[in-house]
């Protein structure tokens, strides 16, 4: 069995659920728990920022109250399916400045490409429990968050995928952040098959603090820093104003290595194929979390955040003998992101409605990304006018997403239950659009731009599609020991048709030290639009590759059909241990079955994929030979089967003069297998070895977290070893006579790595808190590709989820709190 890691650092300290937190924290068509009374107002909420800099690190904690995938008050370490809590502190405290490394530092559920590459390393997405981004629900205050509009076109796991960006979210302003590692689409909707993350925000009424953090890789490159603020404000003591506002940049790093493809190339003259590496990144991002008392029954709520990203990405190097009447020397093509994010929502709830409360809320969210590129020229266009730009605008790409909730919750007592029953039901309507522009023609005529062509007219689409759901809850103790909840959805989408899903969780506690928990359940997640009607052309030195609309007459001359939801079922069945004072332990077991699974597949090369191209307004540049050119769409490609085991544990003890340690264990086996592989309608599959090795071994067959906190006094010294577990792929030949072949490709194995993460802090005084700190210690990297497989230099797999390309990270924070 394959095996990866699921564990927390930390299952850290938080408040109670307060009005403000069930206010904002209602759920996506009521998944959350229900409203509050209103004499839990905002003021009468202990504020969380009376907290010492070290004391709020690392802090292990298992009475916390969650609101994700319960409708009453459950503490963590008392709920039917497995959730982990992380606070904002402790995100903070990792040295990373973006949200998802964060995640993946703390949570070894959660993982990312080495190098997503293309159009999609300039959008941060992750994975839970080895699937895609997109089978992931993320979730802001208990609201769906909408998608990034970015595709990730490039092989790999994640190819396909438009997850939630949550890099959009500034750190600052989140308290903390819950995760559901169980299927929840009966609660939640669409998207839900791995599990939720829901990100609860501050809702202080005073105090505040700013933050800034400095690092750079040992390698010297990729200088990161942020700067972050955040206040709390009372409103006339009924209500509270939470504002942050954070900046972050990010430079390039370059772990290239010899090219195999052109030769050396001529550093001397100062180029060099810088792709392979992170890109430059500049974030602004702004929030605000809000909440007031109307009357002792009725409260109004609102959130939202703001963020503007500019980006820039390296390509491949092109040699001097591309067009040297313009760059002599060779050029290296830059593609560029400016991006503009929002998402806001507004509410209202009360607790008395015949009897129920209530909450309606309505949330709108959107991305807006223009992609562009420099350095670049455009050979066709050269050859044929004797001119070309060197800057070209390749594409603007727009979603949105305008969703309305209202959700009823009450409890009644049955005579024959030791409990009330809580019974919940709601209904909710979303709008999704989703909108390509195309760029500007000297960026797609004549084969197009150099590194990625722009988008043409034929590419261009404005789509959207009208979703409405209905759910029912109920949920209650059958004895004083055993609790059942029950789940039911129903939702119709105006594209792709009907689906009803449901989930059964169940609880028994034999004594305080011993439970059991099991849950199953159905879901589903419906094709993105983006995966229904995007097409574009990617272009390097050596080789095109095509991406044809899943619906489109082209795609059908090489076997496509229409696109269908995916469809799973989830299993859980959970041990927890309380064995001895501060010991916690749990042990949870999944299995996760996805039929039709949407997958890039349909793989067609040589003139089969020309004509298909050629069919949808696609140029290839005659440069390439048709041998080196693929046509591919989107498919219902295959079956799948995601198993594993979760071992989580947490220990708190004192050692007097000496200080406490909160110690920490996190332990997972994961495989996935391909159950099937469809055909399509020429009777052929629809993926290769390679493709289906993409979806079930680019994820560790391990990841091991294991480590704890240190406090003293003003000292505090945190310190994780992890273990990433070898991952497997078929690599592409890229030199001998198998070269770019879709059909045999190269084993390989990227061997287990060890990294060491530490952290040391010092409380200068009560408010001011200094750390120095170091993401791998060691300075380790993934095993470099074979010979063979390095693309003009590219030494590592860029689709493994592992321990990533840019080796150690040393960094320098201080942090003040008012």
């Amino acid at each position: 069995m394959r095996l990866k890691v699921i564990s927390f650092a930390v299952l850290a300290a938080c408040h109670g659920a307060s009005w403000a937190q069930s206010a904002s924290a209602a759920s996506d068509a009521g998944a959350a728990a229900a409203p509050q009374p209103p004499a839990q107002s905002a003021q009468a909420q202990p504020s969380n920022a009376a907290q010492t800099p070290t004391a709020g690190t690392n802090t292990v904690q298992q009475d916390t109250v969650i609101v994700t995938g319960t409708r009453t008050d459950t503490k963590a370490s008392k709920s039917l399916t497995p959730v982990d809590v992380i606070t904002g502190q402790t995100l903070q405290s990792t040295g990373q400045t973006n949200l998802r490394d964060a995640l993946i530092q703390l949570s070894p559920s959660i993982t990312k490409e080495s190098y997503a590459g293309d159009a999609a390393v300039l959008t941060d997405a992750l994975s839970l429990h080895g699937l895609t981004p997109d089978h992931v629900l993320v979730l802001v205050n208990g609201k769906r968050r909408h998608t990034t509009a970015n595709i990730a076109l490039d092989g790999g796991l994640n190819q396909g995928s438009t997850g939630v960006d949550i890099d959009t979210i500034p750190v600052a302003l989140i308290d903390h952040i819950e995760i559901l590692r169980d299927g929840a689409s009966a609660q939640y909707g669409s998207d839900a098959i791995a599990g939720v993350i829901n990100i609860i925000l501050k809702r202080r009424t005073e105090g505040g603090e700013v933050q800034s953090t400095t690092g750079q890789t040992y390698a010297g490159d990729g200088l990161k820093n942020q700067e972050s603020a955040v206040v709390g404000l009372n409103l006339f003591d009924k209500g509270f104003l939470d504002l942050s506002a954070e900046y972050a940049r990010q430079n390039h790093t370059v772990r290239t290595g010899a090219d195999d493809y052109f030769g050396t190339f001529p550093q001397g003259q100062g180029f060099y194929n810088p792709i392979e590496g992170d890109p430059s990144v500049t974030r602004q991002s702004f929030g605000f979390n809000a909440g007031y008392d109307l009357t002792d029954d009725v409260q109004v709520y609102g959130f939202g955040t703001y963020a503007h990203r500019d980006a820039k990405a390296y390509q491949n190097y092109r040699p001097p003998t591309v067009l040297p009447e313009i760059y002599p020397d060779g050029f290296v093509p830059q593609e560029t992101v400016s991006e503009n994010d929002f998402s806001i929502t507004a509410g209202v709830k009360g607790t008395d409605f015949f009897g129920f409360g209530w909450d309606l809320s309505t949330t709108y969210g959107g991305d807006h990304e223009s992609f562009g590129m420099f350095d670049s020229a455009n050979t066709g266009l050269y050859a044929a006018e004797g001119y070309t730009p060197t800057s070209f605008h390749l594409a603007t790409i727009s979603n949105s997403q305008l969703t309305n909730n209202l959700d009823l919750t009450r409890t009644f007592q049955l005579p024959v239950l030791p409990a009330p029953v809580t019974l919940s039901f709601g209904v909710e309507q979303r709008r999704e659009t989703y909108t390509i522009d195309a760029g500007d023609p000297a960026s797609y005529l004549y084969g197009g731009s150099q590194a990625l062509p722009g988008l043409a007219p034929v590419s261009a689409s404005d789509t959207s599609r009208d979703v409405i759901g209905t759910y029912i809850d109920l949920s209650s103790h059958l004895t004083s020991q055993w609790q059942v909840d029950l789940a039911g959805r129903f939702e119709h989408y105006s594209d792709v048709g009907d689906t009803t899903n449901g989930k059964i969780s169940t609880r028994y506690d034999f004594t305080p030290q011993v439970a059991v928990r099991a849950s199953a359940s159905t879901g589903f997640r419906a094709p993105s639009l983006a995966e229904e009607y995007y097409s574009n052309i990617n272009e390097s030195p050596a080789s095109v590759a095509g991406l044809l609309a899943a619906n489109s007459a082209a795609a059908k001359l090489i076997g496509a059909q229409a696109l269908k939801p995916e469809k799973s079922t989830n299993f859980n069945v959970g041990l927890v241990l309380n064995p001895v004072e501060n010991l916690h332990a749990a042990i949870d077991a999944y299995q996760i079955d996805i039929r039709d699974r949407i997958v890039e597949g349909g793989t067609a090369s040589g003139a089969a994929a020309i004509a298909a191209l050629q069919a949808a307004g696609l140029s290839v540049p005659s440069t390439i030979p048709d041998s080196a050119v693929s046509a591919s769409y989107f498919t219902n490609g295959a079956n799948t089967r995601t198993r594993g085991l979760d071992l989580t544990a947490t220990y708190h003890t004192e050692f007097g003069q000496y200080g406490i340690v909160d110690w920490d264990l996190g332990i997972n086996f994961n495989t996935t297998s391909v159950t099937k592989v469809a055909t399509n309608a020429a009777g052929q599959p629809e993926l290769n070895s390679q493709q289906i090795a993409w979806l079930t071994t680019s994820t560790p067959k391990n990841k091991i977290i294991v480590g704890g906190t240190w406090k003293l006094d003003k000292w505090g010294v945190t310190l994780h070893e992890t273990r990433f577990g070898s991952t497997t792929s078929e690599e592409t030949y890229i030199v001998g006579p198998d070269a770019f072949s879709t059909t045999n490709f190269i084993s390989f194995k990227n061997a287990a790595r060890y990294t060491t993460d530490v952290e040391v802090r010092y409380d200068v005084t009560k408010k001011f808190q200094i750390a120095v700190g170091a993401n791998n210690l060691f300075n380790v990297y993934p095993t470099k590709l074979p010979y063979e497989a390095q693309l003009e230099g590219a030494q590592y797999d860029a689709f493994a989820s592992t321990i990533g390309v840019n080796g150690g990270f040393y960094y320098l924070r201080a942090r003040y709190q008012f």
